[in-house]
């Protein structure tokens, strides 16, 4: 066959066989096989490596019905009420977060607007708790008699409404506690806090 430049040239013939890999020892097979294998283990190698040194940043330590409660905001509750409290643990900032979790959707369940969630609760507590509490003039000259010893001869009249305050103040723990409970009964909580290492 004859080219463009007058060039007298052959064209081979090929056949099927030419095509498929060949066998022996100028075989590229094996080479690119253990190539392949080389790099599966070593991305392989990689990727453990890089799992087993990642960190767990942010966890969930606790649910309330549909809301999560995170270890960071544990975290940053816990520091801000360390400094209040030296001796408090996590486990009871937690439960305090429950707690006012558990508040915050009864107060929004009553419909009561305020700022801030912190006043919520708090005019949630007003409404739906203090404003139940009496305490009786016999409540308070009972005390006064009882303890009398600590009001350094002070009269029941100089310390009344100090004595009632602490009364009031009593039972609204008490009546929060039971209000608290009967929330918790009536809702999902799950605590995931493992303790601190």
């Amino acid at each position: 066959m004859k080219g463009e430049n007058g060039l007298k040239y052959e064209v081979p013939k090929l056949n099927r066989h030419d095509f498929s890999p060949k066998k022996g020892k100028n075989s590229r097979l094996p080479g690119r096989a253990i190539f392949f294998v080389f790099l599966l283990f070593t991305v392989h190698f990689l990727l453990l490596t890089a799992l087993s040194e990642a960190e767990i940043f942010d966890r969930v330590v606790a649910f309330v019905d549909d809301q999560a409660i995170t270890l960071s905001e544990l975290r940053e509750q816990f520091g801000v009420a360390k400094k209040l409290a030296p001796d408090i643990t996590e486990e009871e900032v937690l439960n305090t977060m429950i707690n006012r979790i558990l508040l915050w959707r009864q107060a929004k369940k009553y419909r009561i607007e305020a700022p801030t969630r912190d006043q919520m609760i708090d005019e949630y507590v007003d409404l739906k708790v203090r404003a139940f509490i009496r305490v009786s003039e016999a409540d308070i000259e009972e005390f006064y008699k009882k303890n009398q010893d600590k009001f350094a001869g002070k009269t029941l009249d100089n310390v009344r409404d100090e004595i009632e305050k602490y009364l009031t103040e009593k039972q609204l723990n008490s009546r929060l506690k039971q209000t608290l409970k009967e929330l918790r009964e009536n809702a999902y909580v799950k605590v995931q806090l493992s303790p601190q290492r």
